[in-house]
């Protein structure tokens, strides 16, 4: 989804990574999207220094075991001046987090249960981990690891009452 919108918006190239052969299956069906499906991990990229305009990642960072040295290698690749953004699911605050858990805790793994069993567990599994997550690492330690990479004019940008988080920065 976040793919097809750059390219409608920007009319860019956009090559897609994954690890899962599943995944890159799924994106091949979505014709004109991708100007290039590559298997691979965004730990260890399988591309050349400063060889790449923007790069665009999506709930990556809860996966990985250095979130700081994977947002290093993102910031490798892209040309100085270019782009580097995240977008991931959030912790809201104040009167919303409440909600946040309720639907977390409950409305999701129901509304998975509705679909399929498989879904159920996606539903149970999102809340612990987007909570864990900003557990391990708040949101001002995670704009730090961005710095160090080699980021600079970092910013954030909370959405759907927090639920969401935007993050950008330039490669210096």
């Amino acid at each position: 989804m976040v793919a097809g919108a750059l390219h409608q918006r920007y009319a860019c190239r956009v090559v897609g990574l994954d690890q899962s052969a599943d995944m890159l299956r799924a994106a091949r069906d979505r014709n004109g999207t991708f100007a290039g499906l590559v298997r691979g991990r965004a730990e260890r990229l399988p591309f050349p220094d400063a060889s790449i305009d923007h790069v665009t990642f999506t709930y990556l960072l809860r996966y990985v075991d250095d979130p700081g040295a994977t947002l290093r290698e993102l910031a490798r690749v892209v040309r100085p001046g270019g782009t580097v953004a995240m977008l991931e699911f959030g912790l809201p605050r104040g009167v919303w987090r409440p909600l946040w858990e309720l639907h977390v805790r409950v409305g999701l793994p129901l509304a998975g249960a509705a679909i399929s069993p498989g879904w159920h567990e996606v539903g149970r599994f999102l809340g612990p981990s987007i909570r864990g997550f900003y557990e391990r690492l708040p949101l001002d330690a995670l704009l730090e690891l961005w710095r160090a990479a080699g980021l600079v004019d970092v910013r954030c940008r909370r959405l759907s009452v927090g639920g969401a988080v935007v993050v950008w920065g330039t490669r210096a």
